[in-house]
């Protein structure tokens, strides 16, 4: 049901997705799985609808993985045995959900703020995946990035260089 999509810039040897699961596959593993998890059953079985993407943008139409609320499954919550309270999952994975067919994945961390701006280990992740939403937008507009006929998948020329 989705289509999905990564970038890669120029000076990196991985798409910024592919650096996101090298890292947090070692230091937030079970938290990774659980974003995983969505990516998959999104998918599958919902399609990228808005309901499933914490909006997290500031001029542009970033949104983030996993979903707000804590009820939806799959589930992941994290207990503390001392205080016997649990908290959801703080990886945040940036995204620009374009329709409920085609998603682009970007690269995210561990929020520790309430607000992404305000979180020095997500600030920088969510300030690039707002400008590259942005730039995409552009490229669908100008027709850079263009649209199957029912507009679940989208064509462009494989050495499309995104400019900013």
């Amino acid at each position: 049901m989705v289509n999905y999509y990564t970038v890669k810039l120029d000076e990196d040897d991985l798409s910024l997705f592919g650096q996101f699961q090298r890292k947090h596959s070692h230091e937030n593993s079970e938290k990774l799985e659980h974003i995983i998890a969505w990516i998959a059953i999104i998918g599958r079985k919902y399609g990228a609808k808005s309901i499933y993407f914490r909006n997290e943008a500031e001029t542009a139409d970033t949104a983030a993985l996993p979903p707000r609320n804590p009820n939806l499954e799959p589930t992941y919550i994290e207990w503390d045995n001392e205080t016997e309270t649990g908290e959801t999952n703080n990886l945040r994975l940036y995204a620009f959900r374009v329709n409920e067919h085609v998603v682009f994945l970007f690269n995210g961390d561990v929020k520790t703020a309430d607000k992404a701006q305000n979180c020095p280990n997500v600030r920088g992740h969510f300030k690039l995946a707002n400008k590259l939403t942005a730039v995409i937008e552009t490229c669908l507009r100008n027709g850079d990035i263009d649209w199957n006929d029912d507009r679940t998948d989208i064509f462009f020329d494989k050495n499309l260089e995104l400019n900013w």
